[in-house]
């Protein structure tokens, strides 16, 4: 495991890394995820090169610290992400991010250019997630205020969403998850479309066959490639790995 310092509390940003050729891969994960679980069978695939490969965990989730006095919006997220891949060396990566990770690695992308030269954007989030009390995921944490949230809102959300995804969100600061979701739900300005649209690196939007982006046109308009992926649900990399690294091994140098 490798970490960082990241933050002025002492708090670090923690990752597995799988050693290989630089460029490096970073792989970044959802809301309420981490990403060596998600992300370990695809990064380590025998149809991909072995590039060196960090899968990392923001802080807030997974094996990243939970500091109390960070603000946990997309902006300090990515800054905490830049400051991390600044410490570990690297430079000009290909970045590969999951849901909320992609609006983090838009973000990334804008502030910090010198940091990405690929981008792969996996089913993320490019507008705003407005909150809605029924949906299980960041429009559902939120709807609560923070305070409910905390009391017993992480409960409601816990039966909604599942054992599954459950079993790596229950690892989140409870706090950091639900202001993630709300910066999440305000989105960003200019907003995260547009960020995306206008960056000059490569792009790429991967999605579930039959359930493309919204304005999937105008996208590629701009330069994204935009590419369905069979047989999968949201968690891409989960329900067809090798269709997954099969994609990234076209997409990527």
């Amino acid at each position: 495991m490798h970490d960082a310092v990241v933050h002025p509390s002492g708090a670090r940003i923690r990752w597995v890394e799988l050693p290989g050729a630089e460029p490096s891969r970073v792989y970044v994960h959802g809301l309420g995820a981490t990403s060596a679980p998600y992300y370990a069978e695809v990064a380590a695939h025998p149809l991909l090169p072995q590039h060196r490969s960090l899968l990392i965990d923001l802080l807030g989730f997974g094996i990243s610290d939970h500091p109390r006095d960070f603000a946990y919006t997309l902006e300090t997220h990515a800054d905490a992400l830049a400051e991390a891949l600044r410490k570990a060396g690297v430079a000009g990566a290909s970045v590969i991010a999951h849901s909320m990770g992609g609006a983090v690695a838009i973000v990334l992308a804008s502030r910090h250019p010198e940091l990405i030269a690929n981008l792969v954007l996996v089913d993320a989030d490019l507008d705003p997630d407005r909150p809605a009390p029924v949906r299980p995921g960041g429009g559902g944490i939120a709807s609560y205020t923070e305070e409910a949230f905390l009391s017993h809102g992480w409960k409601e959300v816990r039966e909604r969403v599942g054992p599954h995804w459950w079993s790596a969100m229950r690892l989140a600061d409870l706090r950091g998850l639900h202001r993630t979701a709300v910066s999440l739900a305000a989105g960003t300005t200019p907003p995260m479309r547009r960020l995306l649209q206008d960056l000059p690196i490569p792009r790429a939007f991967l999605h579930p066959e039959g359930d493309p982006p919204e304005d999937a046109g105008s996208l590629r308009a701009s330069g994204v490639r935009v590419v369905g992926i069979p047989e999968s649900g949201h968690g891409i990399m989960l329900d067809e790995p090798e269709a997954f690294a099969r994609a990234l091994a076209d997409l990527l140098p």
